[in-house]
């Protein structure tokens, strides 16, 4: 196709990250031609949502592709701790989830979205196409008829029936379609680095909460993966203080030996993501659905974005699956979608902001300003609640499963 400049299929998708290349993969398998458009040339980025939750293997499950997938380097994290007052304490636990694999698999993101699209690859109505970035909507009489996409050799206009937009929390094309987005809480920063694994270090994955800032340490086998959260505008402080006085904050709030932030040596070694939560008003226009980070972005507590944007692409698979093949897409679908996945994405944003709330009413007690957020010291009170959090951040407010063909 590197000479054309018309394309025609059921369904074009933006973003070729988890939800859109679920989406693609779920689409084809039902025997929908469907392209996929990625702005980037590869998956290789790094400090991106890697966590595998047990609501996204029961998926792999219901597709016959759980041992192949689950046989790429990942590692596994039955539970979810935290370090509370020089112990322990388990957070979330996975071990009564009613799934066949009851763990969080941390593995790096550019091997879950390759392996997604080598099996969509397999079907002959997938067509995934890199380096294509969104310029434009198509519209016929005030519907979105599809995407003009700038690549490599030249400008492709690429006429659907259906434009999904699942091209993150910056979407391009919920953007272009002029949907309104609705925010939520204070913006903040996550300073993602990696550090050293050495002997002595914790086993499992490590979350350790400050007074204003948190921790979460990932065992990436190797490394840790370290991400600092801390207030919005905060980074610009810090580098301003100098790279000396990140290490120091880090420092103090880590349970890795103080040694250790020695090794982040400039701010070349950080990576800083905005956080931010937000949510569509209306996910929707004729001939066009935003899903995933471009429908609600959500904050990192719990690794759930990714989560809630499988679980998306599944709905939206079982919903629209059958009308795009026959060539009879309406708002209807489009608005089932949405119907369908709108309270567990409020259900999950209302938990996050909680938390969060919680933990600035902390900041003003000054015994408690020293220890973690309030929702942490209420599971250390109380564990069964670790059973509850595993089961909202392992599945969500209402799980999805794959409709057969």
């Amino acid at each position: 196709m590197t000479h054309q400049d018309e394309l025609q299929t059921s369904c074009v998708i933006a973003g070729a990250g988890p939800a859109g290349l679920m989406l693609g993969f779920l689409l084809a398998r039902a025997g929908v031609d469907v392209v996929v458009v990625e702005k980037h040339p590869d998956f290789l980025r790094d400090f991106r949502g890697d966590t595998i939750h047990p609501s996204t293997l029961e998926v792999m499950h219901e597709l016959g592709l759980a041992d192949e997938f689950l046989a790429l380097p990942h590692t596994k994290a039955p539970k979810l701790s935290a370090e509370m007052g020089g112990r322990t304490v388990t957070i979330a636990d996975f071990s009564r989830l009613p799934v066949r694999n009851r763990f969080i698999a941390f593995m790096p993101q550019w091997d879950f979205l390759t392996f997604l699209s080598t099996k969509a690859g397999q079907y002959p109505g997938f067509r995934l196409l890199m380096q294509a970035k969104v310029l434009d909507l198509v519209e016929t009489d005030g519907r979105v008829a599809g995407l003009r996409v700038e690549t490599p050799e030249g400008l492709v206009t690429i006429h659907a029936p259906l434009v999904v937009g699942a091209d993150g929390r910056n979407s391009a094309v919920r953007e272009k379609a002029g949907l309104e987005v609705e925010s939520f809480g204070v913006p903040s920063e996550v300073l993602w680095m990696k550090l050293s694994r050495q002997p002595g270090d914790p086993d499992e994955v490590m979350g350790h909460a400050g007074p204003r800032q948190g921790l979460v340490l990932i065992n990436r086998g190797e490394y840790w993966q370290c991400g600092y959260v801390v207030r919005r505008g905060t980074y610009a402080e810090i580098q301003a203080e100098g790279v000396a006085a990140l290490r120091d904050r880090v420092r103090d709030i880590s349970p890795l030996a103080p040694e250790r932030m020695d090794e982040i040596q400039s701010f070349d070694d950080v990576s800083l993501l905005t956080v931010r939560i937000d949510r569509l008003k209306r996910w929707w226009r004729p001939g066009l659905l935003c899903i995933g980070d471009a429908a609600h972005a959500m904050s990192p507590i719990g690794g759930v974005g990714v989560n809630l944007a499988i679980q998306d692409a599944v709905a939206a698979a079982n919903i629209l699956a059958r009308p795009l093949r026959e060539g009879r897409l309406s708002e209807i679908d489009l608005a089932a979608v949405e119907k369908r996945r709108l309270f567990p994405t409020r259900a999950t944003q209302k938990l996050q902001l909680m938390m969060r709330s919680r933990r600035r009413k902390d900041e003003g007690d000054a015994e408690k300003r020293k220890g973690p957020p309030a929702f942490i010291r209420g599971i250390a009170r109380w564990p069964v609640l670790a059973h509850l959090a595993g089961r909202l951040i392992g599945l969500g407010f209402r799980m999805e499963h794959v409709r057969s063909r």
